[in-house]
C-alpha cells in the first residue's frame, strides 16, 4: 500500500468513473486500474463495484476512502508544518461556502483573490453546512465559510462579520403598508420558507419561533419551500407573504425590490458568518490571508464584534 494508491482510490471515489480519474491523476486509465487492484488484492477485499455505472464503492469500500482521505490529511499536513515554518502563503487553498452566502460572496471575494492574492490558488465549492462540515473534517477541504455558531469539537470558527435579518414583503399582502414586521404578531401561513438542509431555515424559525406556533388544522401552513432565496424573492413578488432574507443579500436587490424590505421591529438579530477550519490545520500565515481576502469582500460595518450578543443560534 501507498500514498499513490490512496489518492487514486479518491479520485474515482470523486468522480466515480476511472478514465476521468486517471486524467485527474495524471496516469493512464490502465496505470490507475492496475494499482488500484493490486491494493484489492493486497487488502483482499473489493473497493469498487465495476458492475455498476456510474462506478460506486462497495460497503467496505466505503470505510477504506473515508480512512484513505484522514490519512491523506495527515501525510500532507507535514509538507505544511514545513511551509509554515518559512511562514509563506503560496500554495492552494479549498473553500468552501454555503449557498445563502455564496451567491452575493463569491464575486467580490473572487476579484479581491485576482487583484491581492493571486499567489494563492483558491478553489471554492458550494454545498451544504452539513456536507462542508464532513469535507473540511476529512481534509478534503481546507476550509468553509458557514453561519454559526456551530460548537463543534472538531472546528474552529474566526467570526468574520454579522448580518442583519430582513423580511421581503410582497406588495399583495396587507402587512406591506407597516414600516416594520412585529415578529410577535407573524402569521406562520405568510412565511415562504428555504428547504430544511439550510441552516438559515433554522435561524429563521428560531428567529420568528415559528416551531412554536401550531400547524394544526392547516395542512397548508409552509405552501412552497425552495433551496433558493432568490427563487422565494420571485415566489413573494407575485403571491401574498413574505420571506426572510440576510442583510448582503438583501443590500444586492435592485432598488425597485428593495422598496419591498423591512426590518423586524424591537429586534437586532444578526446570524453570524465565520471561517472555519479544522483543529488539525497547521497553515497559519495562509489562514490569516484568507481571513483578510474575506474580510475585503464584507462591509466594514458588518464587522463589528460587538454584534455577537444578537446572534440567533442555529
Amino acid at each position: 500500500m501507498n500514498i499513490q494508491q490512496l489518492e487514486y482510490i479518491i479520485a474515482v471515489d470523486n468522480f466515480r468513473h476511472f478514465a476521468k480519474a486517471a486524467e485527474v491523476c495524471c496516469v493512464t486509465q490502465p496505470t490507475l486500474s492496475m494499482m488500484i487492484q493490486k491494493l484489492e488484492d493486497e487488502l483482499d477485499v473489493k473497493i469498487f463495484d465495476r458492475t455498476k455505472h456510474p462506478v460506486e464503492p462497495t460497503t467496505i469500500g466505503k470505510q477504506i476512502i473515508e480512512q484513505a482521505r484522514i490519512s491523506l490529511k495527515y501525510f500532507k499536513q507535514i509538507k505544511e508544518v514545513a511551509e509554515n515554518e518559512q511562514d509563506t502563503v503560496k500554495g492552494s487553498f479549498k473553500l468552501g461556502i454555503i449557498p445563502t452566502i455564496a451567491n452575493y460572496l463569491v464575486p467580490v471575494l473572487l476579484h479581491q483573490h485576482h487583484t491581492a492574492y493571486n499567489e494563492i490558488e483558491l478553489t471554492l465549492k458550494e454545498s451544504t453546512t452539513s456536507n462542508l462540515i464532513k469535507e473540511i473534517l476529512n481534509g478534503t477541504l481546507d476550509g468553509g465559510v458557514l453561519a454559526g455558531p456551530l460548537n463543534h469539537p472538531g472546528l474552529i470558527e474566526y467570526p468574520v462579520y454579522y448580518e442583519k435579518f430582513y423580511a421581503y414583503v410582497s406588495p399583495l399582502d396587507d402587512v406591506y403598508k407597516e414600516k416594520e414586521i412585529n415578529l410577535d404578531e407573524i402569521d406562520i401561513q405568510a412565511v415562504w420558507l428555504l428547504e430544511n438542509e439550510h441552516c438559515l431555515r433554522g435561524q429563521i424559525e428560531r428567529l420568528c419561533q415559528l416551531k412554536k406556533k401550531s400547524y394544526a388544522g392547516d395542512a397548508h401552513a409552509i405552501r412552497y419551500e425552495s433551496g433558493s432565496i432568490d427563487t422565494l424573492i420571485h415566489v413573494v413578488d407575485y403571491n401574498p407573504g413574505f420571506t426572510i432574507i440576510p442583510e448582503m443579500h438583501a443590500m444586492g436587490l435592485s432598488e425597485e425590490k428593495q422598496e419591498n424590505l423591512r426590518a423586524f421591529k424591537n429586534t437586532t438579530a444578526v446570524r453570524e458568518v465565520s471561517l472555519v477550519i479544522s483543529t488539525e490545520y497547521v497553515r497559519k500565515a495562509m489562514l490569516n490571508s484568507i481571513l483578510e481576502i474575506i474580510k475585503r469582500s464584507v462591509p466594514k460595518s458588518m464587522q463589528d464584534p460587538k454584534l455577537k450578543a444578537y446572534v440567533v443560534d442555529l
